[in-house]
């Protein structure tokens, strides 16, 4: 992972068969795909891996019982296969949750009931547990701080939870592995084309100023919410101008202490004022409330929520729990766009009706194109991306299927007791790394929230980590939980980071983008 060595081998002049462009699920995915059957595979992203979207979900692995409602049989029983997958491939990042719908009306039982029995019924095998319907004393013993006032009951479900950054991280790591060469902090500046086809690329790393120019057979768009900027350009090459594609959607979510909601079973609205769904999910020793769906035109890549939004979360909860989350009482809050395709003639106006199915595109030049989707298909989106290039004949045909039974690195062997996502991050959170963390200096020396300075040094060396954010956010989920700690913890990291990269660790940049996920929006 040594920074210098990595561009040493950017520079190479050698030709890819394929660059992707996007460090996120997909982009990641689609690398380690291609590096485990056998093409030579380059990878770019501008910031750092899981920057955007990918750091910022619900942390949920789930086929979407929302979609279910929906009508949309084949993505839901696409993503139920999928969870299986991933549960099994990275067993110390992604595991089972029990989730409980609470009912305050009769007919709410055997409505919901009957569509959560078809969940089971569409799992089959890959099921991860049966719904059960439950008494209000049951349903209580659950969710202790459930309102209990008008309670009738309730249903268990299961499905699943993950953390995000991480294993985008995890898929990066292992992509290279394979043989893929994957750099982050490396921006994609222009592409590049002979005789109207797309050709190769330049890119410029973002912490020198170096410029590379990478010679490939097949580009991968895998930009996410931000495709539309690099099939513009395309187009503007060939003379072919394309639509935009790309309607985002806005998804804000809130951390609590987990007191408003002990225990470890999630909650899970099925229906709130407006039509949404509400998660309550235990994460990493705090609990998540979100999430929203709301239509936005800029692309910022560090979106911030709206006021209303916030007063919807907080409102929403308040009427499930019987302690009312307060503005005072956040830890942390963070924003996801999320990159929804839109059908053509639509506007995306109403992002809640647009479908959360993929789109892979090839353009008349061969830029390929994926967006869409949702992290627990990454693996599925992957595969269909190489088939595209496939059938576009821009790589030559190998064999399918070999990320099915993939086991990401850490995930080998499966931990016999693991310990649950809705703890507190630990030596745990590493799986089988967790000994060449503890082989590392400062493996006995707490920094604060169970940050070790030894898992510092293990980000530098192992995992790409290069800013106080980078570790912060990503490698260690403290943003995301505590920001206040996090901010409070920059310095001491940023040390070690600087120690052991010599690069600039932007400690006072990460400490304005901490407080800035605590302000409350005007």
């Amino acid at each position: 992972m040594n920074r210098e060595h990595l561009m040493a081998q950017l520079a190479r002049p050698v030709t890819y068969d394929i660059a992707v462009i996007g460090g996120g699920a997909t982009g990641l995915g689609v690398a380690l795909d291609a590096a485990a059957r056998g093409w030579s595979v380059v990878l770019l992203e501008s910031h750092d891996f899981a920057k955007g979207t990918s750091s910022r979900a619900t942390k949920l692995v789930h086929g979407g019982v929302r979609y279910l409602a929906q009508g949309n049989i084949g993505l839901v029983r696409e993503a139920l296969h999928e969870r299986t997958l991933l549960l099994r491939n990275a067993p110390h990042l992604a595991q089972p949750l029990p989730f409980v719908l609470p009912a305050y009306h009769y007919w709410e039982l055997p409505f919901y009931g009957a569509g959560l029995k078809m969940y089971d019924a569409l799992a089959g095998r890959a099921g991860l547990g049966s719904t059960e319907f439950l008494g209000r004393r049951e349903t209580l013993a659950r969710l202790p701080t459930a309102r209990s006032e008008g309670l009738k009951g309730g249903i268990q479900y299961w499905d699943g939870q993950f953390d995000d950054a991480r294993l985008a991280l995890a898929l990066a790591r292992t992509a290279a592995a394979k043989g893929a060469l994957v750099v982050n902090y490396c921006a994609v500046t222009a592409l590049r084309h002979e005789q109207g086809r797309v050709a190769g690329l330049s890119c410029e790393d973002r912490e020198t100023g170096r410029r590379f120019e990478v010679s490939t057979r097949c580009v991968i768009n895998a930009a996410g919410v931000w495709v539309d900027q690099l099939r513009q350009q395309d187009g503007a090459a060939t003379g072919h101008p394309v639509r935009a594609i790309v309607a985002p959607s806005q998804g804000v979510h809130i951390v609590v202490d987990r007191e408003f909601l002990p225990g470890g079973h999630a909650l899970m609205v099925p229906r709130t004022e407006d039509g949404r769904v509400l998660f309550g999910v235990p994460w990493l020793g705090k609990l998540i409330l979100g999430t929203t769906d709301t239509p936005r035109d800029d692309l910022a890549l560090e979106p911030r929520p709206f006021r209303e939004e916030i007063e919807f979360i907080l409102n929403e909860a308040g009427r499930y729990l019987v302690r009312a989350p307060r503005p005072e009482d956040i830890r942390s809050m963070w924003v996801g766009l999320r990159p929804l395709v839109k059908p053509h003639g639509d506007d995306g106006d109403d992002t809640k009706g647009l479908s959360r199915e993929h789109t892979v595109l090839v353009s008349r030049s061969g830029l390929v194109t994926v967006t869409g989707g949702k992290w627990t298909t990454y693996r599925a989106m992957a595969e269909d991306v190489l088939i595209k290039c496939m059938e576009k004949r821009l790589l030559e045909p190998a064999r399918p299927g070999v990320t099915a039974n993939l086991r990401l690195l850490g995930g080998e062997p499966a931990p016999r007791d693991a310990v649950p996502l809705s703890e507190p991050q630990g030596l745990h959170s590493y799986g089988s790394e967790a000994g060449a963390v503890l082989a590392l200096p400062g493996a006995g020396k707490d920094l604060g929230g169970g940050l070790s300075e030894a898992m510092v040094r293990f980000a530098a060396r192992a995992e790409y980590a290069r800013t106080a954010e980078d570790m912060l956010a990503r490698r260690w989920r403290l943003l995301f939980l505590d920001a206040r700690l996090a901010q409070a913890l920059a310095p001491a990291v940023g040390a070690i980071l600087r120690e052991e990269t010599g690069a600039d660790p932007q400690v006072q940049q990460f400490q304005q983008l901490a407080r800035s996920y605590l302000e409350l929006p005007a």
